[in-house]
């Protein structure tokens, strides 16, 4: 007989919220963490790293000089800005520890319990687990007829790179920092890589140097999603080696060393006092098992699912450890539809198509569906407005004109949403509208004429839907390069595309 209903492996955002879940239909559940509660998602990842972006931002604009006032002596130390950052990390785990325990009985009236194992989880067939607990004496096994693998990932570590966590560090090594460093260099112009480029100039004490393989940074994205970004980190003293690889990097005494070839064939050595390897993540399913539970694994090492179930129909995996989209939010979203899967008749599948997700960089990027080179990709029609922040008047109030809102739509009479990036202050506030219209397949034209608040930057979510319909208050004809109205058509369109 099964020990649990369900027993989850992973308490970050992923497995935490299958917990939950489970806890709602009334089950029994087990979930094992062998390390913090939270996760990555937690403490080496979207909280941490955000918060001190958030502190980042602050200091930096503690410093501007064109606000009417001027602050003199802002001093700023690594120690308490990493404290404020624990403060955050520890608020979260609290609540996570708070709820496991006043779950671990069944509530009057609520018969499901969650109990909570500290140690490392491996399969010893499709329904059992070794527990190896982190205290002495408390190894276990557990036996259950559900279960989800929600293990989360690690950084990439290049095999001809060592890796000290000190001079040479991952993203979970940063909060390690006693000090700001002198210099530091960051290998990987991706999201990760460009946050922590951000982060480090905004405070203003690091000559930061970024290694961009490619020929602009967030290669992934439109140009002028790019240039913005690029322009800002440069314009903070950050030096960005565009078309540039890695030769080596290595500890040299109290340095790190590291020579780069540029793309006209010329070498460069610099020395700095450390550097973040930013080069993608790599899924935790070392030491699982999985061969045991007859669980297959893609060619990269993520766990094959349909759907979060996995080729064991009573095995689901959510989060980091499926080669799906790796953010919290959508980790979560998985762990719930994963147990809703075991226990209604719903078949109802995930639809990836609306996903949002923000990029904390100079300015604040947010993006949903597709941006203008992957539509162009895909052959699929568009039309597609931009509206610069500049006439927007909440910018303008916060003295913040830097940036633009771009809407793609399809290019026929529905003008249904196919994506948009916000790129400028408070960009993540104009996301949850369009996502909701792109979920339920409306036309962009039911945002014309909402009533929205005032002064408030999701206006120019509106102004750009005004300008696809003809009917802006401000014209594309006068403001040429504030505003953009285009509309893009290929002679032998993906049909197949469009439809969808």
């Amino acid at each position: 007989m099964a020990d649990y209903d369900v027993c989850v492996i992973g308490a970050g955002p992923a497995g935490f919220a299958a917990a939950m879940r489970a806890w709602d239909f009334g089950k029994t559940v087990c979930i094992v963490e062998k390390s913090e509660l939270g996760g990555t998602g937690v403490h080496n990842g979207a909280l941490s790293s955000k918060t001190m972006w958030e502190l980042s931002r602050d200091y930096r604009i503690a410093l501007r000089r064109d606000r009417g006032y001027s602050a003199d002596n802002v001093n700023v130390d690594f120690r308490q800005v990493a404290h404020c950052v624990d403060v955050a990390v520890d608020e979260k785990v609290s609540q996570m520890r708070r709820q496991l325990e006043a779950l671990r009985e069944p509530l009057p009236g609520c018969p499901g319990s969650v109990h909570w194992i500290a140690g490392t989880a491996r399969f010893l067939d499709p329904h059992t687990v070794q527990v190896d607990g982190n205290e002495p004496g408390t190894d276990t096994t557990v036996v259950a007829k559900n279960f989800v693998v929600a293990t989360g990932s690690r950084p990439r570590i290049l095999p001809n790179i060592e890796v000290d966590g000190h001079y040479i560090m991952t993203s979970d090594h940063v909060m390690g920092l006693t000090r700001f460093p002198r210099s530091l260099v960051i290998l990987g112009a991706g999201v990760v890589g460009c946050e922590f480029a951000t982060i480090f100039a905004n405070y203003g004490q690091t000559k930061v140097y970024l290694i961009d393989r490619g020929g602009r940074i967030l290669p992934f994205e439109d140009e002028d999603v790019s240039r913005v970004c690029s322009s800002n980190l440069e314009r903070k003293g950050v030096s960005i080696h565009h078309r540039s690889n890695l030769v080596s990097m290595e500890r040299v005494g109290e340095q790190v060393a590291y020579t780069i070839e540029h793309h006209t064939g010329g070498r460069e050595t610099i020395q700095v006092d450390h550097a973040i390897i930013s080069v993608g993540r790599v899924p935790n399913n070392d030491g699982l098992g999985l061969d045991k539970a007859g669980v297959k694994l893609t060619p990269n090492g993520h766990i094959a699912d349909d759907d979060t179930r996995t080729s064991q129909p009573h095995i689901y995996a959510v989060g980091d450890i499926t080669q799906d989209v790796a953010l919290v939010s959508i980790g979560e979203i998985e762990g719930r539809h994963a147990v809703e899967k075991m226990f209604t008749t719903s078949k109802k599948k995930l639809d990836y198509d609306n996903i949002s997700s923000i990029y904390f960089l100079d300015p604040e990027v947010a993006a949903i569906g597709l941006n203008e080179q992957q539509a162009q990709e895909l052959r699929i029609p568009y039309r597609v407005a931009v509206y610069g922040y500049n006439l927007n008047n909440r910018a303008i109030a916060m003295r913040a004109t830097g940036g633009f809102v771009k809407l793609l739509t399809t290019d026929c009479e529905d003008l249904r949403i196919l994506g948009m990036r916000a790129c400028g202050v408070h960009a993540s506030t104009t996301i949850e509208a369009v996502s909701l219209m792109m979920k339920a397949g409306h036309s962009v034209r039911d945002l014309a004429e909402l009533f929205h608040p005032h002064p408030a930057v999701t206006e120019a979510v509106q102004d750009c839907v005004r300008m696809l319909l003809g009917s802006s208050i401000y014209k594309p004809e006068v403001f040429t390069s504030d505003l953009r109205l285009s509309r893009i058509e290929f002679e032998q369109p993906n049909v197949d595309e469009i439809k969808a």
